[in-house]
């Protein structure tokens, strides 16, 4: 892969590498980059769409199912005409037109114990989008053992909380969720423009860990109710018994360069 920027990829990333600190130099990392998205729905679809625009070179998504009329208000990656089909194919589609420059690797199935790690081998970062726990740990274990930084997005009615767990320096998330919550719902109330928002912020989070702009939420958690639009910083807790991140493996950077 050609990880200089072609003349036409200058145009597109203008604005963006008038950023101070970003440049060139940093558009090039985005471009040398993976990034898995593990559930590309409401949340994660507005993830993958902003990492897309911002140029990242690969995105792995993975996510199941067939698509159905209630996704609609909240996964803009989709259209009315995919009802019935799998989900994977719509989201595909829309970003292979919306930036082919863009090597976008379809997973047709969710994350699992039995999977997770050969998922998160693909990426540099991975973006935790998934509604249920199962996964959540499935892939926190996963990136812990690897090394890969997760970014984790979540949003539950007019809620939204984004935090980064990077391996050797923080905590995980089995560190304050050690297993699947007995009263977590797999349907909640949810509008698309606040998964949207919690999708923003986590790819914002993605971005700064490709080309080191800014400092990241690691170790503490950005939440935000959007009913009062009120935003807070809470601290995350670093378990030194905690037996997925006590031992794992710390972040070395890029993977790919």
């Amino acid at each position: 892969m050609d990880l200089s920027l072609s003349d036409e990829e200058r145009a597109r990333y203008e604005w963006q590498m008038w950023l101070p600190g970003m440049g060139e130099e940093g558009q090039c990392r985005l471009k040398a980059s993976s990034v898995l998205v593990s559930r590309v729905g409401g949340l994660g679809g507005l993830v993958a769409l902003e990492l897309a625009a911002a140029g990242v070179g690969r995105l792995i998504l993975a996510h199941g199912g067939l698509l159905k009329p209630s996704d609609l208000n909240r996964q803009l990656l989709q259209s009315r005409s995919g009802i019935g089909r799998p989900r994977i194919e719509g989201i595909v589609q829309r970003l292979r037109e919306f930036n082919p420059d863009c090597e976008v690797v379809a997973l047709p199935h969710n994350a699992s114990a039995q999977n997770a790690e050969d998922m998160v081998s693909l990426a540099d970062v991975v973006v935790d989008a998934a509604p249920l726990f199962e996964e959540r740990l499935a892939l926190n274990s996963a990136a812990m053992r690897l090394g890969r930084p997760m970014v984790e997005c979540a949003m539950h009615g007019m809620e939204i909380s984004v935090t980064t767990f990077l391996p050797g320096r923080s905590g995980c998330l089995a560190c304050y969720v050690p297993e699947v919550p007995a009263s977590w719902k797999r349907q909640f109330p949810v509008f698309g423009a606040v998964s949207g928002t919690a999708a923003c912020f986590g790819a914002v989070e993605v971005i700064k860990l490709l080309t080191g702009l800014g400092s990241g939420l690691v170790g503490e958690m950005l939440h935000g109710d959007l009913a009062t639009m009120r935003l807070r910083r809470l601290s995350l807790p670093k378990r030194a018994d905690c037996p997925v991140c006590a031992s794992a493996k710390p972040w070395s950077g890029l993977t790919q360069s």
